[in-house]
């Protein structure tokens, strides 16, 4: 196998194979890729020094003037100091949405370490902060019961900048592939990631170098053969996801606004309903949804991102019953405004019923082809017990389930009160029971 790499380096840089051609190789265990998919949705956090000046992080490096990158690499990093930052803030609040996984990046193309190596001194603990920022997520990680996960590019701008190599994303000498010390030193700063901190159970590897992702994929198995590696390995979609179902294990990996990192101005974030329904999407698709975050220079959750997770949140307070061991429906996926899961077992289906206006004490009517009712067939509604609708006693707000000669027709009300005005323009989720599920 070693042989075999060699060659293929040796080809990588006499021109023979293009780095961007090399094939990914996947070898997580099948029981280990379905354990990821089963966590489902994970936040992603993107932080690095340049967050100071609220630009894109590590690209403004590529075609910088000699001026920029001397005042970027030799000045900028002297006035980090995120004295805000607690690890624990961060995992509670993703805890609390209802996330199972976090990615954070431990070093951008740029270089920047935000982990304690010995590789280089262009890092967090060279900083007036000066601690070990991805040891407290990882530490708090594992205390809130999140699995643990380490961002990583070997794509190395500070690297190229001290060993003289032109930054670029396109030229050989600048990747890893086509530069021998830069894979030697990329491989150092992830053996240390992987040893120094316990168990990490998942590795996202980025950069537009295929080969060295690959040649780090297999230095993180080789070193714990349970790691689950996505980007490198797996399919992982950038900034949208597929527009039918593909076989997991697949990640969504989708921002919260435009930008990565934190923009303090010009910038656009999604509403709460477009990332629930974003997470209905790719859930009933299979796949995983990782929603990125970004801290501002001080290590704070911006209001804007708190605000947007926090009535995901709430949403997910309601409706977590419905992403815990489901899977895809074969047959149907999504009907207009609906969503399908059903229970491992198929004996149990959620329906994510997104509604328009739907009006608190509002009785709506939908009819469902591809299942049958039987007479133990039973519907609820995520959250309320279809007792009671708050100040009118006479009003019934159960659920109810016909068989049709199409397929079922369910009538809900929209009976719980979330708000203090009765406005929740959420979707609802509906729990049917012993369907039959003609796939």
């Amino acid at each position: 196998m070693k042989s075999a790499l060699i060659l293929l380096l040796i080809n990588i840089v006499n021109n023979k194979i293009s780095a961007q051609e090399v094939k990914p190789l996947n070898l997580n265990k099948p029981e280990i890729e379905q354990w990821f998919t089963d966590l489902g949705f994970g936040m992603f956090i993107h932080w690095s020094m340049d967050v100071q000046l609220g630009m894109v992080i590590s690209h403004s490096m590529v075609g910088a003037s000699e001026d920029y990158l001397n005042r970027y690499i030799n000045e900028l990093p002297k006035t980090f100091n995120p004295e805000n930052f607690d690890a624990k803030q961060w995992v509670n609040a993703a805890k609390l949405a209802g996330m199972k996984y976090i990615i954070f990046t431990t070093k951008h193309h740029n270089g920047y370490c935000m982990f304690e190596t010995k590789t280089t001194d262009f890092g967090i603990m060279n900083s007036p902060y000066g601690k070990d920022v991805t040891k407290m997520i990882i530490d708090a990680c594992r205390e809130a019961g999140l699995a643990v996960g380490i961002y990583f590019s070997p794509d190395d701008f500070y690297f190229l900048y001290t060993q003289g190599t032109p930054i670029s994303r396109t030229r050989k000498e600048a990747l890893a592939s086509g530069n021998p010390e830069l894979n030697e030193y990329a491989k150092k700063q992830i053996k240390e990631l992987m040893t120094q901190y316990g168990k990490i159970d998942i590795v996202f590897l980025d950069g537009t170098d295929q080969f060295s992702k690959t040649e780090l994929a297999k230095l993180c198995w080789e070193i714990d053969p349970d790691v689950m590696v996505t980007r490198g390995a797996i399919n992982t979609p950038e900034q949208g996801s597929p527009n039918n179902p593909i076989p997991p294990p697949w990640e969504a990996c989708i921002t919260l606004g435009h930008q990565w990192q934190y923009r303090p101005t010009n910038e656009t974030y999604k509403t709460a309903k477009d990332v629930i329904l974003k997470l209905i999407d790719i859930k009933a698709k299979g796949g995983n949804f990782l929603l990125n975050f970004g801290p501002d220079a001080l290590g704070d959750f911006p209001t804007e991102q708190m605000k947007v997770l926090n009535e995901v949140s709430l949403w997910k307070f309601i409706n977590q019953e419905a992403f815990h061991q489901t899977i895809p429906n074969q047959k149907k996926i999504k009907d207009d405004n609906m969503w399908f899961l059903t229970s491992k077992d198929r004996k149990t289906v959620y329906i994510f019923i997104n509604e328009d206006q739907w009006r608190f004490g509002e009785r709506k009517v939908f009819n469902i082809e591809g299942f049958s009712a039987t007479k133990k067939s039973q519907i609820s509604v995520l959250g309320h017990n279809g007792k009671v609708l708050e100040y009118q006693k006479n009003v019934n707000p159960a659920p109810s389930v016909k068989h049709t000669s199409e397929g079922i027709e369910i009538s809900v009300t929209r009976s719980q009160r979330i708000y203090n005005d009765h406005k929740w323009n959420n979707p609802i989720v509906v729990k049917l029971t012993e369907l039959d599920i003609n796939e």
